[in-house]
């Protein structure tokens, strides 16, 4: 489907569900295209449907799954396509692993890893090219406060891709290239039930609606800043975190079952 003249395409993946469907949504408000990007096909056409009545935009539908490489090459295509450029890239699909690192597998851990870090950073440098070609564009790539806590292999790869944004916001901006790593503390979306996690070990204040983290992650990605910390309460635990003792940050060990 070609997307509709003289507008901007939008490419964001996991965007059936979750903080995903929130971006695509925005996005779409906004009177972006879309080229919607996840595993499940049904849910995923539905979605694009959906967006297509209410906002009268293109939504193109990519099934994929991001921790196989031939599901990224076929994403990488599409975002590498001259003839129908994408001016926005939402690196949004993750998963979580509810273990501790020494219960999980070994094979848990790699995919956990290559979908956080490896493919969010081959679909930035597909996407890259033809931005800097063109003289603009914009990549959000959502990470997690937990980028800033010691708290075991999802903050380490979280950390990682705030890292990579800092960095290629400082090298790409003054080419007209944005680049956001927008780090949501507890978000209600599926994430959390589809890794098993009982979320009220989590106190309700600490819970912050997908609406405003994508409505303040897209402002600031707008802005021109690397790092996005929704709400005040989280901005005050990233802040805490760079100057607090990790033994204090760290939280308790998790018990295996």
């Amino acid at each position: 489907m070609t997307p509709t003249s003289n507008r901007t395409t939008a490419l964001v993946t996991g965007a059936s569900a979750g903080l995903g469907h929130e971006f695509a949504e925005q996005l779409a408000a906004q009177g972006h295209d879309l080229v919607l990007v996840a595993r499940n096909a049904s849910r995923l056409a539905e979605t694009a449907e959906d967006f297509r009545r209410r906002y009268g935009v293109t939504a193109e539908v990519l099934p994929a799954d991001l921790t196989q490489d031939d599901d990224v090459a076929a994403v990488v295509e599409r975002l590498e396509d001259a003839t129908r450029p994408v001016g926005i890239l939402v690196n949004n699909a993750g998963i979580g692993l509810l273990h501790n690192f020494e219960d999980n597998h070994a094979a848990e851990e790699r995919r956990h890893l290559k979908l956080h870090a490896e493919t969010s950073m081959v679909l930035t440098h597909a996407a890259l090219r033809g931005m800097l070609e063109r003289g603009e564009g914009r990549i959000i790539n959502v990470a997690s406060v937990a980028a800033f806590l010691p708290r075991g292999t999802y903050s380490a790869a979280k950390a990682w891709l705030v890292s990579f944004s800092r960095w290629a916001n400082l090298a790409y901006r003054k080419r007209g290239i944005k680049v956001t790593a927008v780090c949501p503390g507890f978000t209600h979306t599926e994430f959390h039930d589809r890794m098993g996690m009982d979320k009220s070990v989590a106190p309700s204040w600490t819970w912050l609606r997908a609406e405003r983290v994508v409505r303040e992650g897209l402002a600031d990605n707008d802005r021109g800043k690397a790092v996005s910390v929704p709400s005040k309460r989280y901005k005050v635990v990233a802040a805490v975190a760079r100057v607090a003792p990790a033994r204090l940050m760290a939280g308790p060990a998790r018990k295996p079952k």
